[in-house]
């Protein structure tokens, strides 16, 4: 896995040109990067060149409802309602056992899932999921223990990502608790240099909570890296070392020149369908997340979902946004009073724009067109992406009402 890219024949035609100048100017010519942006490329090629996470993954994960209270056959009826809703076919993929599947080491140090909770072993349930069309993810953590108390991978990184891969794992969620004073970037490297060795082709989320600013190191090391500590079912405001989902958008957002195809800023796991907020504040959650290219990894009760939460969920097409191939992760470009105005490259010229309104009244919301970088006089089609409908064509600005706590989103395709 990880084979390095060749562009051998086109960096012996820069002569002295430096390998990271030709590197910066190809990204600017082809992604329209103002120059901020472009620095932030100057990094060596991502790790991940073979296919993985070239959009940001999308899936599902035990944490968010469950915590511990988890089990084989728990995560198999999640993988059975993930087909049955229509949620793989819209794009989700992924079903990751986070935390407190572990139980004891064996004799040779070989880590051993709980017995009671998962008596088939994670073997047998690796293969259920991908029985089901889908992928299997599993959890460690860099420290001496997980976040819950349970065996974790530092000192035994290779032995560790070895038996992942035997279970066929496809995606690792790796955590930071009992780090002490163990240095981030050593630690995922590690890590991810054992992932390689095992020859399987497995995902690397880093989860550091954004101690270590894994987004200035992270994109040669692994997929995606959290930003920030826990999200909580709230639509704002700290709760012990959790934030609400507006103070997840606020730390993520600045950090949107450092994403792209293969490494992607990670705000953490959906809330969407958990009870904390109303279906209106999980539209803008949903679609905040899609703007910022986040990934989309659902934490409900997939068997027992609202046929609201469904329809936020399986929205393609603000998973179309999220999904799209460009990889340019959006950000606020106006903001007046408690309202805001949110743009994303898309490919073929497009932007998707959506308008944010944080307070408690309907208010009116302007998109100019020089905020997307458009000319002022250009028409531009536009799709109301919430609606499922075409709007008239505008030229010059683009408004609408916004609920409280609510979004519009649209795309702008000029003529």
């Amino acid at each position: 896995m990880n084979r390095p890219r060749s562009y051998g024949f086109l960096l012996s035609a820069v002569g002295v040109m430096g390998r990271a100048v030709f590197a910066a100017l190809v990204l600017a010519f082809l992604c329209g990067l103002r120059p901020s942006l472009a620095q932030a490329e100057d990094a060596p090629p991502p790790r991940t060149l073979d296919g993985l996470a070239l959009t940001p993954p999308m899936g599902w994960n035990t944490y968010n409802r469950f915590g511990c209270n988890i089990d084989e056959a728990l995560i198999r009826g999640a993988a059975d309602a993930m087909v049955a809703s229509g949620m793989r076919d819209a794009g989700y993929r992924y079903i990751i056992v986070d935390d407190c599947w572990e139980g004891a080491r064996d004799a040779d140090g070989r880590l051993q899932p709980d017995p009671k909770r998962f008596p088939s072993g994670m073997k047998a349930l690796g293969d259920y999921i991908h029985g089901k069309g889908l992928l299997f993810g599993i959890y460690s953590d860099a420290g001496v223990k997980t976040c819950a108390g349970r065996p974790a991978s530092q000192g035994r990184e290779y032995q560790d990502a070895a038996q992942f891969a035997a279970w066929g794992a496809d995606y690792l969620k790796y955590d930071w608790c009992t780090t002490y004073t163990r240095n981030g970037q050593e630690a995922y490297t590690t890590m991810a240099d054992a992932i390689r060795a095992t020859g399987r082709p497995i995902i690397l989320s880093i989860c550091d909570w954004g101690t270590n600013k894994p987004w200035t190191w992270g994109k040669t090391v692994g997929d995606l890296w959290r930003t920030t500590g826990d999200i909580y079912d709230h639509w704002s405001g700290p709760r012990t070392y959790e934030r609400g989902m507006l103070d997840i958008v606020d730390l993520n957002e600045p950090l949107y020149p450092f994403a792209g195809p293969g490494h992607w800023n990670d705000p953490d796991m959906l809330e969407v369908g958990n009870g904390g907020m109303t279906d209106t504040e999980y539209r803008s959650h949903f679609s905040l997340w899609a703007m910022m290219a986040a990934p989309l990894i659902a934490g409900n009760d997939l068997a027992n979902m609202s046929d609201a939460t469904k329809a936020i969920l399986m929205n393609r097409e603000v998973i179309a946004i999220d999904q799209d191939a460009l990889g340019r992760q959006g950000r606020r470009v106006r903001t007046v009073g408690q309202t805001e105005v949110w743009s994303r490259p898309l490919v073929g010229g497009r932007r998707a724009v959506l308008l944010l309104n944080r307070g408690e009244a309907p208010a009116q919301v302007a998109a100019d067109w020089l905020d997307l970088d458009y000319p002022a006089t250009i028409k531009a089609r536009l799709r109301d992406v919430w609606a499922h409908r075409d709007l008239p064509v505008a030229r010059g600005a683009f408004t609408a009402t916004v609920p409280p706590h609510g979004v519009v989103v649209v795309i702008v395709d000029p003529t």
